[in-house]
């Protein structure tokens, strides 16, 4: 169920309101609502409600997808036979989730972040998950399909007690069926995070849902830890002369120029590269003419991101322009691309999900080679030859 965010008054004891959003208006008991048990540091997308008199506990995810614009749904994870709070209308799962459908790869990398990845039984497009505990149990584990065109036989089928979903610009056509079946479900909102640390941070969420919150909230420490500490690196050695970086590659004619407050821009900034279209300072990509950006590309020095190229042969062919800039020149074309399904997934977009360090780090080899050993191999990265 969708709704606008709650409003937390305290007059003495903490009451909570609950404005009108999708579904209809409800509120949460007061010793749910009054205790934040975890507040992210890093992330924007979801608290996690409860109180010391009960184990059970809210996981509320807002605004889960680009444009959402106030929305928030809650999710009840109902411990040790405890009664679901009055006139709460959100979803419920009743224990720990120990049967999960994960529409996303990144909530395969999270739950298995976490220790739980074998709790996954079904999926979305298996053949573009990289994680090798599913790629082992292709045969076990169920492909119901995309969005638009679930197999939801096969998805009663699993008896699931939850399904992970995802939205890009609006609600998941799934959720309505969902409710019809009475299959609960959750949003995870880690695709609109700008924080590269903070996509990660979405795995004490499903920490909390499979009861491991205290595995989930060490393994973002120790992630965070990690990446500050490298960023912090580039920061002090790297003064001036930042490497200027070209993003992606046309489609459909036009050039798409993520924000400057993007998850990507963050990484190229800590990584102390210059992203060279920071006057998109909106919240989504914006394209620009593929003449545009040939005149970016002839002011850069470095080139990432190329779509699906794993070539220079590919650039070539598909920008062909292109092969006259500076950076081209100097072999300074990357791609994130390294580890690649055969059916095209991408695993950058999965464990590099809940590996940002290691993402951070590939990109300072690139930008500023001086701060990582020649020894240390790119994990999602590659020169493109």
């Amino acid at each position: 169920m969708i709704w606008n965010k709650y409003m937390f008054v305290f007059v003495g004891i903490v009451a909570v309101v609950c404005a009108g959003g999708c579904g209809s208006p409800g509120h949460v008991r007061e010793d749910y609502a009054g205790e934040v048990v975890y507040e992210p540091e890093h992330a924007s997308g979801f608290k996690i409600f409860g109180s010391d008199s009960a184990n059970s506990v809210i996981i509320r995810s807002y605004d889960p997808w680009q444009g959402a614009g106030g929305v928030a749904t809650d999710l009840f994870v109902r411990r040790g036979g405890e009664e679901v709070p009055a006139g709460f209308t959100g979803q419920v799962v009743n224990g720990n989730a120990e049967r999960i459908v994960a529409m996303s790869s990144t909530h395969v990398a999270m739950l298995d972040a976490v220790g739980k990845v074998s709790s996954v039984v079904g999926v979305s497009g298996i053949g573009f998950i990289s994680n090798p505990y599913i790629v082992a149990r292709r045969d076990v584990i169920a492909d119901i399909g995309f969005d638009g065109n679930i197999d939801y036989e096969a998805l009663l089928s699993l008896k699931p007690d939850v399904v992970l979903l995802y939205g890009v610009n609006g609600a998941s056509a799934m959720e309505g069926k969902l409710k019809e079946l009475g299959i609960p479900f959750m949003y995870v909102g880690d695709y609109v995070e700008e924080s590269p640390v903070g996509k990660a941070e979405w795995l004490v969420a499903l920490a909390e849902l499979t009861g491991t919150r205290n595995t989930g909230v060490a393994q973002i420490k120790k992630i965070s830890a990690s990446y500050d500490s490298l960023k912090n690196e580039v920061k002090k050695c790297v003064v001036k002369g930042a490497p200027k970086v070209l993003v992606n590659t046309p489609y459909s004619d036009q050039w798409f120029m993520p924000s400057k407050n993007s998850y990507i821009v963050r990484l190229i900034s800590d990584a102390g590269g210059e992203y060279m279209y920071e006057k998109n300072e909106g919240n989504s990509s914006v394209p620009i003419s593929i003449e545009d950006a040939f005149l970016l590309a002839g002011q850069a020095d470095v080139w990432i991101n190329t779509g699906t190229a794993a070539s220079m042969a590919e650039i070539e062919r598909d920008c062909p322009r292109f092969m006259k800039t500076n950076c081209v020149r100097l072999g300074a074309v990357y791609n994130n691309n390294l580890r690649s399904t055969p059916a095209g997934g991408n695993d950058m977009f999965e464990s590099g999900t809940v590996n940002p360090d290691l993402v951070l780090r590939d990109l300072v080899k690139i930008f500023n080679p001086r701060l990582v050993p020649d020894s240390v191999p790119f994990v999602y990265y590659r020169k493109l030859e």
